[in-house]
């Protein structure tokens, strides 16, 4: 049994893991094409004269540089009532970055893994994955009682792993059938041997035990495989990170320069459903009080029912269904009082997921096409398709407004932002004042629709 400490140290692991699925392929590309060296030689520089200097996109390298400073390799200093963005070298600089080559094979993989099927296990990228494994166990010939060696391993053994974690949860090698016994590797893969390799590399960060040839998870390895999930949203992105040096130094557009009906090529959707929909579970506890504070009002004061704007994969409108269902004066009265229950999303593979899952949960709910972006175009078709006013539902979403499509605003509004984030457009930094701008707007689009029950959002 982990104790409290040491289940915080291992949750510091995981979020390393994911620093690092992002750092690694960001400080590469700074680091090929000299953007480092430049910030070294020359300590103080502006965003402008950089992205300049090295013909970049400036709102990606902005991202790209925070990421850097999120590590503490770098400083940045953002004035927002100058619109500047100022990059300078620190104490930890120059070591940081001159082991930045550390990352070139994780990155190379990165990009070798997709030209192959993203849910098939595949031997040419895992012959080249079990090559690294081999390198890193030995920290590629660098001192590992050294602190910021020790945080690019991390990065690196997430890089390793994070992919597996969530390849292997979403097929399902994290039921408790594995979980509860030891097993082999050919109960759970046909090709055994290749699943040995990558349960021993699992076996020397702990997280199992082998006794001849049965594995059996540890303690540690029981934590991470409870929250594989939490890899999920950030591994569904690897197709973008693949893309990093066209976003900051070529085409921007790319990307997303797809026709309607095609597949998104900046992300795994079905992964990123399935990450988000377990990730933020954790959350979903936070809102019962809520709403069973809301569903324990008269009948004729509560809501006709309850919109998730972005719905996923269903799982929080299961939730929700169930608290008022179980814990509520409004699930007493189902028969006389239906709760209806929408589910809106802007992607079709999650309209499908989320429709099959709640079908299986055996919860009615009308699951639509919608646009966070515009709640107008939300509400006519709720009236015309099926007779219901927005503004009687209880309106909820999960992790969404931050990622809507950005919008320019129309006026500043007079905003003058504190934020020292990162932002962009296609390539373009948007500055933070606008950002704002753009939220206060959007959120205002919302307001004739959550005057009457209120917005529950969780950001």
């Amino acid at each position: 049994m982990l104790t409290k400490r040491e289940k915080s140290e291992l949750r510091s692991i995981l979020f390393r893991h994911l620093d690092g699925i992002v750092t690694a392929p960001s400080a590469y590309e700074l680091y090929d094409k000299g953007v480092l060296d430049y910030i070294l030689k020359h300590k103080n520089v502006s965003l402008s004269s950089l992205a300049a200097e090295f013909n970049a996109n400036e709102g990606y390298l902005n991202v790209a540089l925070h990421t850097m400073a999120s590590q503490g390799w770098l400083d940045i200093r953002v004035d927002n009532s100058s619109n500047t963005v100022e990059i300078s070298s620190n104490e930890l600089s120059e070591k940081a970055f001159k082991n930045c080559d550390l990352y070139k094979d994780v990155v190379e993989l990165l990009k070798f893994s997709g030209n192959f099927h993203n849910r098939k296990f595949e031997l040419e990228p895992f012959r080249k994955w079990e090559l690294i494994c081999k390198q890193y166990s030995n920290h590629f010939g660098k001192d590992n009682s050294d602190p910021l060696i020790q945080q690019i391993m991390s990065h690196i053994e997430g890089i390793l792993i994070g992919p597996s974690i969530v390849a292997l949860g979403m097929s399902g090698m994290f039921h408790k059938y594995f979980m509860e016994a030891s097993f082999r590797p050919e109960e759970f893969h046909r090709d055994a041997e290749s699943f040995e390799k990558l349960l021993s590399f699992f076996k020397d960060l702990g997280w199992f035990e082998q006794s001849g040839s049965t594995f059996k998870f540890t303690d540690k390895g029981l934590f991470f495989a409870k929250r594989a999930s939490a890899y999920g949203v950030t591994v569904s992105y690897i197709p973008t990170l693949r893309w990093l040096n066209e976003l900051i130094f070529g085409d921007p557009t790319q990307i997303r320069n797809i026709k309607p009906g095609e597949k998104e090529i900046h992300v795994d959707r079905e992964m990123n459903v399935w990450g988000s929909g377990g990730a933020h579970a954790a959350y979903f506890k936070k809102v019962d009080e809520i709403l069973i504070e809301i569903f324990n009002k008269p009948l004729a004061e509560q809501p006709k029912g309850v919109l998730d704007m972005g719905c996923g994969n269903g799982a929080f409108l299961e939730h929700i269904f169930n608290v008022i269902d179980g814990q509520t004066l409004r699930g007493e009265h189902l028969e006389d009082h239906p709760l209806f229950l929408v589910g809106a999303d802007y992607n079709t593979t999650a309209i499908e997921i989320s429709r099959r899952n709640l079908i299986n949960a055996d919860i009615w709910a009308k699951v639509i096409w919608g646009d966070i972006s515009n709640p107008n175009q939300l509400a006519e078709t709720l009236d015309k398709d099926y007779g219901i006013d927005l503004s009687d539902l209880l309106n909820v979403r999960t992790f969404l407004d931050h990622n809507r499509v950005f919008e320019m605003p129309s006026d500043n509004h007079g905003i003058a932002s504190t934020s020292q984030g990162a932002f962009a457009h296609k390539g373009a930094r948007i500055d933070n004042n606008t950002v704002e701008a753009s939220l206060y707007e959007h959120l205002t689009l919302w307001k004739p629709f959550v005057s009457k029950h209120g917005l529950l959002l969780i950001e």
